[in-house]
């Protein structure tokens, strides 16, 4: 198909519809931003959790050190002073610290200086040392801090130790900016990724959805369908592509059927309205005319009821409702010689030998062999041998035979090729009743139970002529087990 319909079918969608590439597109990029932004909350609480955690054990460490270290050794406001010989290891590392007097005045400020409530003066003034007074959210400047106040004990003042809690929650609101970028960017990401996988998966249905637009739209069957790959796609592709194949045969088929019809119901038909007027004089006709004339519309009649009784045969094999199943080709046979010998009066003998079982439709199978005793009886009138019914099975590998043999006056060479074809006749069988769609059903049969229709000479004179079918799978098989 031409790259510049396709596109024009692609794009030429009644608006409101929304494409399977858009909506695999939005649907990727809708789970991954879920999952993006479940798995960006969990994470960020996750650290954010983890990093206040350890701060505050790190400074609830801290300040238990100090009340640890005011209750084994007496110390004073001087023991914590920046001034003091040896304050690095007295003051704790990564906090402020700043010393209060008795009074709970400030004696040695911290950096930045932190501010003094009534509840730490009462601690500095406490004469239990270790004792604490724990302040949250402490405003220091643009700042915020933890501050615990811890007593020396006997009324000589206090130590103050603060911890900076806005700079933890600085770092955390970054890490959540940069949490809500990285989110923005996978979305972005997997919307374009989805796009892109999308229109990789679907652009095989697209080309087949315009196929199957240029189909509806023009009515031709007979179009090329693009196939590829070997995964559901392709296997939908590959059985499109067979589906339009067998359409257009079967429109074929009956196209050609309505033709040939047409050419063979108008000869029959033309002498019947050349009678017809003849009737119209029918008394200046003399007696043995008028005889010649009845018995000729009769005949005719009786052709052209056998010509669309055939014809009706013939489209009913191409599309057959009938259910297949396991058939013997024996008993079928059977029942088609039982009627023959009835209808006839001659001797027909059955040879069955194998498995001769086939799964298919009876009716159609047993239209076949009949169409062949028939066939045998016709050419073969006035014989006094018996006509012979061969089934066979297997003829070869996966397939059971069946002919029909008869001493008649055989098959041309010439013809042997064409006996099957529709409303063929030999020349010496055009004398003869018949419309010539016998044999073409016994060949639609065939051909439909995967087989083949099959005609040769007779060894001392007349003709065999069958069909092959595929034989039927063995019963544990066909069971399931």
């Amino acid at each position: 198909m031409p790259r510049g319909r396709l596109r024009r079918l692609v794009s030429g969608r009644r608006p409101g519809l929304v494409s399977l590439r858009t909506t695999f597109a939005v649907s990727f990029a809708a789970v991954t931003a879920a999952v993006t932004v479940l798995v960006g909350i969990l994470s960020y609480n996750a650290a954010a959790r983890l990093v206040r955690v350890d701060q505050q054990s790190v400074f609830d460490e801290v300040v238990q050190d100090v009340r640890d270290e005011v209750r084994l050794h007496r110390m004073s406001p001087e023991d914590f002073s920046s001034s003091a010989p040896g304050h690095d290891v007295v003051r704790p590392a990564r906090t402020n610290v700043q010393v209060l007097g008795a009074d709970g005045a400030v004696a040695d400020s911290g950096s930045p200086a932190l501010p003094v409530a009534e509840a730490d003066r009462t601690v500095a003034a406490a004469g239990t040392a270790g004792r604490m007074v724990l302040h949250k959210d402490v405003d220091v400047g643009s700042d915020v801090y933890r501050v615990a106040t811890v007593s020396l004990g006997g009324k000589r003042g206090a130590v103050q130790v603060a911890q900076e809690f806005s700079d933890t929650e600085d770092l955390l609101r970054a890490l959540q900016q940069r949490t809500l970028i990285l989110m923005a960017a996978v979305v972005v990401a997997a919307g374009l990724f989805g796009w892109w996988l999308a229109r990789r998966i679907t652009r095989r249905l697209i080309v087949l959805t315009a196929a199957a637009e240029d189909v509806a739209r023009t009515r031709r069957l007979g179009i090329q369908v693009p196939v590829t790959g070997y995964d559901e796609v392709g296997r939908l592709g590959r059985a499109f592509d067979r589906m339009l194949g067998r359409l257009a045969q079967s429109e074929e088929d009956q196209r050609r059927l309505v033709q040939d019809a047409g050419h063979e119901l108008r000869t029959p038909l033309t002498s019947l309205r050349t009678n017809i007027s003849l009737l119209k004089r029918i008394d200046e006709l003399p007696p043995t005319s008028r005889e010649e004339l009845v018995a000729d519309l009769g005949q005719e009649a009786r052709e052209l009821t056998d010509l669309v009784n055939e014809l009706v045969d013939l489209a009913a094999g191409q599309s057959d409702s009938e259910p297949p199943q396991r058939v013997d080709l024996a008993d079928i046979a059977e029942d088609v010689a039982g009627l023959a010998r009835r209808r006839t009066g001659r001797e027909i003998v059955l040879r069955a030998s194998g498995d001769t079982s086939t799964y298919g439709r009876s009716g159609m199978l047993q239209r076949a062999v009949s169409n062949l005793v028939e066939n045998a009886t016709k050419f073969d009138r006035d014989g006094t041998a018996p006509i012979e019914i061969n089934v066979a099975g297997p003829a070869r590998p996966g397939t059971v035979r069946v002919e029909v043999l008869d001493r008649g006056p055989g098959v041309a060479d010439a013809d042997l090729l064409r006996v099957f074809d529709r409303f063929y006749r030999a020349a010496d069988a055009r004398s003869l009743p018949g419309s010539g769609l016998g044999l073409s059903i016994v060949r639609e049969v065939a051909l439909a139970h995967g087989g083949a229709p099959f005609a040769q000479h007779r060894e001392g004179g007349g003709s065999v002529i069958g069909f092959t079918v595929a034989g039927a799978p063995a019963r544990r098989e066909e069971d399931g087990g």
